[in-house]
């Protein structure tokens, strides 16, 4: 076995290739380096926790990883660390006490989209316009589509606030490592959705200028994975307990790793030093 790459984690990069047809293709950005880890599959790779944890927003040594990332301080003081960007319906700018206005103005005074996915089970969700389709790559869904878009962030969520009251916002992670999800109609269950949802719906925007939101007409987009075999039981590895994680790769779906008897959320180590062999 001998080292690919050390350096501080951050999460996948992953893309959508054409062969084979619609397949995630993932690329972990470790100490300078991009690791093919398609290629891994069915090896025996280790990835090594070294005890460092660096903030990446200040650069700082932090014990303990806050929002994916940050050291304490920047999580209490960063406008991407603040409640509403768990509930975007809670944004507070229009209030003149976000963290920092230059910053909302950058990602949530931006077009959205709202859109329903099959991860796990159909849900609903938002993203920026420009994050389709890496927000369904990174959640794991083999099917999305758009169905609305909106002016701004805040809207979006006030949008999937009534959405989720007739359908789940949130994925299941078990289910989404155990196989894959059975296929769903997503136009019908857009169509399905919209007409249940249709009287608070209409409440919402009547005080919405026409020209802060339209619906949209998309064909779902289709995803597969890079996954050999799922696992029969779902034990999540803690870097934090465990520091060395050696297993045989089966495959890789949302921003997990599954291995033969754990699997990673890559993501929520974000910042950690870790060394990677195969």
């Amino acid at each position: 076995m001998s080292v690919l790459a050390q350096g501080h984690l951050n999460k996948m990069q992953v893309t959508i290739a054409s062969e084979p047809a619609d397949q995630a293709t993932y690329l972990l950005q470790l100490g300078g380096q991009n690791i093919n880890i398609n290629a891994l599959l069915g090896k025996t790779i280790r990835l090594e926790h070294l005890g460092e944890i660096i903030c990446r927003h200040c650069g700082r040594g932090t014990r303990k990883s806050y929002a994916q990332g940050y050291c304490y301080p920047c999580m209490q003081r960063l406008p991407e660390c603040d409640v509403c960007i768990m509930s975007p319906e809670k944004c507070h700018y229009a209030a003149g006490t976000c963290r920092d206005p230059s910053w909302g103005e950058q990602f949530c005074m931006q077009p959205h989209v709202v859109y329903l996915a099959n991860s796990s089970a159909l849900k609903v969700g938002i993203t920026r316009v420009n994050q389709m389709p890496t927000r369904w790559l990174d959640q794991g869904a083999s099917q999305a589509v758009p169905i609305m878009q909106v002016a701004t962030r805040k809207l979006s969520g006030e949008v999937e606030t009534v959405l989720k009251g007739f359908v789940a916002d949130k994925t299941n992670w078990r289910a989404l490592l155990k196989g894959q999800a059975g296929e769903i109609d997503l136009l019908a269950e857009r169509d399905r959705l919209l007409q249940e949802a249709a009287e608070t719906l209409q409440a919402l925007l009547a005080n919405v200028a026409d020209s802060d939101y339209h619906w949209l007409d998309y064909m779902p987009t289709r995803i597969s994975y890079p996954v050999n075999q799922y696992p029969e039981k779902i034990v999540s590895h803690n870097l934090d307990k465990e520091p060395v994680l050696e297993d045989q790769l089966l495959g890789i779906k949302g921003q997990y790793l599954i291995f033969s008897k754990r699997v990673i959320n890559i993501r929520k180590y974000t910042s950690y030093l870790v060394q990677l062999s195969a």
